[in-house]
């Protein structure tokens, strides 16, 4: 626990058999409580290495759902499991787990209810081997994304978040997209319900192990990501009702 909170880490897994040790490894036990990992359904032996490291909560789904979908399940079980701060790593040792009790103090001394492990913050991003054509993209998108939703963030398609239990609770994460456009969904849902989110400069590896999308992908992402800003604006405006944005609790 930390300040008498419990923190869930969530691994959405795919594929993560070659990774998911060395990410596991660098995971703070002095703090966290439990650790899920849900597998979607990869090709690979991720199940087995779970359960071989002892990963008190392994999910696997059947089939596919996607990113988006992956992250639905990991969130239901933290929340099931009573987390009071819930930390989304990706099993592929792209973002460094030694960050997550920086991340974690700010949600449990209540300074913030979501935080954001930022590669464009400083020169973490391209340092670690991200392409350059992505670094321009993400930087377009987010210009884009800074103006429609009235924020000042350094980027919005960092894969390493973190959130509160009460936050989680609170935005109808399930009526999202289960593929990648699911994560700016969720961060427009966030916005839109008034909480300020907070970021970190966090470094990020890119290599050969570690998951990209393509081209194609990135392409298709992005113009979803223009969808979900342009919304957003809409809605705020009155001009158009979204379900997604209405609360939960």
């Amino acid at each position: 626990m930390i300040k008498g909170k419990k923190l869930v880490i969530v691994l959405p897994a795919y594929n993560a058999e070659l990774t998911l040790r060395q990410t596991y490894a660098e995971i703070p036990f002095d703090i966290v409580d439990e650790v899920v990992l849900v597998d979607d359904n990869s090709r690979d032996n991720t199940v087995a290495v779970a359960r071989e490291l002892g990963i008190q909560h392994v999910i696997k789904h059947e089939k596919n759902r996607g990113y988006g979908g992956n992250q639905k399940t990991c969130y239901n079980k933290a929340l099931e499991l009573g987390a009071d701060i819930v930390i989304m790593l990706h099993p592929d040792y792209q973002y460094t787990p030694k960050l997550i009790p920086s991340m974690a103090w700010l949600i449990a001394n209540d300074v913030y209810q979501c935080v954001l492990g930022a590669r464009t913050l400083g020169k973490g991003a391209l340092n670690g081997g991200m392409p350059l054509y992505k670094y321009i993209f993400n930087r377009g998108l987010t210009f884009f994304e800074n103006v429609l939703l009235r924020q000042k963030l350094a980027e919005y398609h960092t894969g390493y978040r973190a959130f509160s239990g009460e936050l989680l609770r609170r935005i109808d994460f399930e009526i999202n997209n289960e593929d990648f456009v699911f994560d700016n969904e969720m961060l427009s849902q966030i916005i839109y319900l008034g909480y300020e989110i907070a970021e970190i400069t966090c470094p990020t590896r890119y290599f050969e192990e570690a998951s990209s999308i393509n081209f194609k992908r990135s392409v298709v992402y992005g113009l979803g990501v223009l969808r979900v800003s342009v919304v957003h604006r809409l809605c705020k405006w009155g001009v158009m009702k979204k379900a997604m944005y209405k609360p939960r609790i």
